[in-house]
């Protein structure tokens, strides 16, 4: 089988809030250079880089002097921006991915469809508000960034857990395994767009 063109990306994103760049190579080894102000989301982020097996190098500076909500969610915007850049016209991609990961007591579920069509359905009953200095209500915000410019459809369940930090653990780590799923080149329609409308 032979893979379609690189899929490596760079994007930055600079508003008065954050100033963001991420590179990203979609087949790489899951190698991660992550720098968000943030130790929870950066090791949340290496969970995408690993499990994902996609090399990632995140750098941001944002206005955490407020709080970590704009940090969050343009990463998100620009991480879905940068994936949609890789991606190109998605010929040969298995489009659809899904992940169950467990930790402990927590378990989660996560489907994506690389669509063409930003939709998330997201229900994690968090168990405390804050994991270190990351808020977890800014998980839903990462990922609706995600969704948004990636242009994917993504259902995020959490079906067991006790502890907020195993709760976003198992969040991550399954999105990573679908996101890895769905990004696969399929050997058999290796140069076909997976849609009978012909484009995605």
């Amino acid at each position: 089988m032979t893979l379609p063109t690189a899929r490596i990306a760079e994007v930055s994103r600079n508003t008065a809030e954050t100033k963001i760049t991420v590179k990203l190579n979609l087949d790489g080894t899951g190698q991660a250079s992550l720098s968000t102000g943030i130790g929870f989301f950066d090791h949340m982020l290496d969970q995408i880089a690993r499990h994902g097996l996609i090399d990632l190098d995140i750098q941001c500076v944002g206005d955490l002097h407020i709080d970590g909500h704009h940090t969050v969610e343009d990463v998100g915007i620009t991480l879905g921006q940068a994936v949609a850049k890789a991606v190109g016209d998605k010929k040969g991609l298995r489009r659809y991915g899904h992940a169950y990961v467990p930790l402990d007591e927590a378990l989660s579920r996560v489907v994506i469809d690389f669509s063409g069509r930003p939709g998330l359905d997201m229900h994690v009953p968090f168990k405390s508000g804050m994991i270190g200095t990351f808020d977890s209500q800014l998980a839903f915000e990462f990922f609706q960034g995600f969704v948004n410019h990636a242009f994917v459809t993504l259902h995020i369940d959490n079906l067991r857990g006790e502890n907020s930090h195993h709760q976003a653990e198992t969040v991550f780590k399954a999105f990573a395994r679908a996101l890895r799923m769905a990004l696969e080149i399929d050997p058999r329609a290796a140069h076909t767009i997976p849609s009978t409308k012909g484009s995605l």
